[in-house]
Parts: C-alpha cells; sequence; structure tokens
C-alpha cells in the first residue's frame, strides 16, 4: 500500500480539531481547517484554512470546490451536513459517512435509530418545538427529567427538570444553546445510573471494529470536567456496551472513530449519546494511556491504515482549565509549576478569546496500571488548579 499526500477538509477547528491536524502532519497529510472565527486552535498547525459559517450551503460548496480536498472530516454540530451526500458523490470521502454525520449532528436522528430500529435501550424520551410541548413532553416522561437541543454540544442548552416550575425556563435556556437553526428539544427520563462511560469505538474499512478501554467522566453543566481511562465496569456491562456501540456504528457506516456514551445502572447499560469523530472526554489519551492517542486512531482508521490493536499502556486522567471572564487576549500563568509535576502534562489550547466556563487547557496524568484511578484523576484536578487564565 502506497499512502498518498491526501487533502483533508477539517469543519470545525477547536482543541479536538488541533489535535488531529497535529497527528495528520506527523504523517505527511494536508489539511484546511474551517471555522467561524479567525485564529481557532486548529488553524493555528493546519496548512491553510478558511473562516465561513458552516450552516450557510453556499458557503460550504464554495470553499469544498476551491479545496477539492480528498476527505471532509466534520468536528462540530453547526454544520449543513444534507450538503454531504452530494460531497459524497463527487467522490469525496465524509468522515465517517454523510449518513453517520447527518444522523449524528442531530440527536433526534440518532435517538430514533438507536431506539426504533436497533432496540438498544435507552430513557424514555419525547420531543419539543414548543414550550407547550415540553410540558407534555415532561408529563409523559415524568420527573426529575433532562432537556436538551437537538443540536448543541458541550453541554450547551441542557438542564433539569425537577419541578413544573422549571419548565419554561428550561426551554427557554435549551433555545438559547441549541446550534444551527433547529428549533427543537428532547426530553428524556431521569436514569437512576451509577457512572457513565464513553466507549472509543474505531471502525475500519477492511478490519475489525476495535474499541479502547472504557472512559470515565464527570460533567458539571452538561460538560466534562474530568476524565479518566480504565473506568471501572463490569465484564458483563462492558460486553453489553461493546455490543451496543458495533450495531450502532454499523448501523451508520463508514471509517473512523466514535465516541459512544453510556449510562451504567443497576438494571444495565443505556446507550446515550454518539460523536462521529474523537470525544473531548477522550483527551485523556493524550497522557499516554494508549499505544495510539484518539486523534491518531481516528486518522489511521480514514486514511484505511490498518490498527492491529489498541492496548492500554498505562492509566490516566485529565481534568479541564476553565475561563471565568470575558477576554480578547487570555494568557496563562502557573505553567512552570504543571511543568515541574511528575507523570504530568498539559496543553494550552490556544484560543484567542475566554468568556465564562469556556474550556481554555486541560492538564493530563498518568500512572501504573495498578495505581488507583481516583489518586490520578485527584492529581489531574490538583494541576489543573495550577494554570491560571488571566484577562
Amino acid at each position: 500500500m502506497r499512502l498518498q499526500k491526501m487533502k483533508i477538509l477539517l469543519l470545525g477547528s477547536g482543541e479536538l480539531g488541533k489535535e488531529f491536524v497535529i497527528a495528520a502532519q506527523r504523517i505527511g497529510q494536508t489539511v484546511i481547517a474551517v471555522d467561524s472565527y479567525e485564529n481557532a486552535p486548529a488553524m493555528q498547525v493546519a496548512h491553510g484554512f478558511e473562516v465561513i459559517n458552516m450552516l450557510d450551503g453556499i458557503e460550504l460548496d464554495r470553499i469544498v470546490a476551491k479545496h477539492q480536498p480528498d476527505f471532509i472530516v466534520p468536528e462540530i454540530e453547526a454544520i449543513r451536513t444534507e450538503r454531504f451526500y452530494d460531497y459524497e458523490k463527487q467522490g469525496i470521502t465524509v468522515v465517517p459517512s454523510a449518513k453517520a454525520a447527518n444522523f449524528t449532528m442531530n440527536r433526534k436522528a440518532i435517538r430514533d435509530l438507536a431506539s426504533k430500529e436497533l432496540g438498544l435501550k435507552t430513557a424514555n424520551y419525547r420531543y419539543a418545538t414548543t414550550a407547550e410541548e415540553l410540558q407534555k413532553g415532561v408529563e409523559a416522561v415524568g420527573m426529575p427529567c433532562v432537556v436538551k437541543p437537538l443540536m448543541s454540544s458541550s453541554g450547551k442548552g441542557q438542564s433539569t427538570i425537577k419541578t413544573t416550575a422549571d419548565i419554561e425556563k428550561a426551554w427557554n435556556y435549551a433555545v438559547e444553546g441549541s446550534r444551527g437553526d433547529v428549533v427543537e428539544v428532547i426530553v428524556e427520563a431521569f436514569v437512576k445510573f451509577n457512572s457513565e462511560i464513553t466507549l472509543l469505538t474505531v471502525t475500519q474499512n477492511n478490519n475489525p471494529t476495535l474499541f479502547c478501554a472504557p472512559i470515565g467522566h464527570r460533567q458539571e453543566r452538561g460538560d466534562y470536567q474530568e476524565s479518566w481511562q480504565p473506568a471501572r465496569i463490569s465484564d458483563k456491562d462492558l460486553y453489553e456496551a461493546q455490543d451496543m456501540a458495533e450495531k450502532v456504528t454499523e448501523a451508520l457506516g463508514g471509517a473512523g472513530l466514535f465516541g459512544v456514551e453510556f449510562f451504567l445502572a443497576d438494571d444495565g447499560v443505556y446507550f446515550s449519546e454518539l460523536s462521529p469523530r474523537p470525544h473531548d472526554t477522550g483527551m485523556v489519551t493524550l497522557a499516554g494511556t494508549q499505544n495510539f492517542n484518539e486523534f491518531e486512531l481516528h486518522l489511521r482508521a480514514i486514511l484505511s491504515l490498518p490498527i492491529f490493536e489498541i492496548t492500554l499502556e498505562k492509566s490516566g486522567a485529565s481534568a479541564v482549565v476553565l475561563a471565568s471572564e470575558n477576554s480578547t487576549k487570555p494568557t496563562y500563568m502557573g505553567l512552570e509549576k504543571i511543568a515541574a509535576l511528575p507523570k504530568t502534562d498539559f496543553r494550552i489550547f490556544g484560543k484567542p478569546s475566554s468568556r465564562p466556563y469556556r474550556r481554555m487547557a486541560v492538564a493530563l496524568t498518568n500512572d501504573t496500571l495498578e495505581t488507583p484511578i481516583e489518586e490520578i484523576v485527584d492529581r489531574a484536578k490538583q494541576a489543573a488548579a495550577l494554570i491560571e487564565v488571566h484577562y
């Protein structure tokens, strides 16, 4: 097999995109990074960049025609994904596939696929396009329940309804946090889960589907705060999660890395959500926990480079560093303190501006597989606290 230099159009250029570009640069691929603002993290390491509104189909068509990429790799939800089917007809590979990108950019499509078509266990759910429909949905699934926009990311617009007084607030917050032009929400029954995991699942063109060791994570405001690998899970639950992940990724088609999220409850495993790309909780793999990190796995699967196996080399954790204020020139202090710690690393994403709760950096820790994971997570949190964002 001759590995040619391919051109990749990356749609979305945040911190996950930046690590993907770095992985692509290491094996000689060309990347054009696209986002809605200049100097986005991935643009800083790519061969070229474009600044457009990716919900504008005409603009999307323009840059695809301009760059003639071999691959289109989506990194965010707010994209006119229905255009992807035309790009596939033009001979461009959409990652993992046009179907996968379309289904997973909208919670409605992926939830109906998982629950109604594949019969996977999910929380009871309803959809709503108005505050009145949301009220009926809440009555159907019961309280407490969770409300999420059909199109959003990083927990934006997500809230929990505990009383009827919360319904209107939850609707307004969901609409405010929605990405794209879809004003619709999903309301789902609250699952009494013991823990949540992300199962990074790698589909390959001519080789078997592979799974990374499960990743545990803790969320606030719908966004992850810490993640760790491996997560504690019984063999029975792991087999069930892998079976569900393989079914849903096979139905979506294509090659690449998927982040498949599950709830682990007393009565088994519940499918939660799926992302057709590297997952934010998977940044823990940057701590050297695996033989390949999630970005390298995504790239190799896309390029049809065979992945023989994914091995867990160390236990690790990641902890996010959040901004607390608005700024157009954020700076960082305390890096010499975190750099002096053993088995610890960090990534500054290089975002050109900050706002409250925006993820700006991540601390990474690792240790032996025998080290209690709680100790490693605690070290990651302490390390993240050393990085000060100044405004």
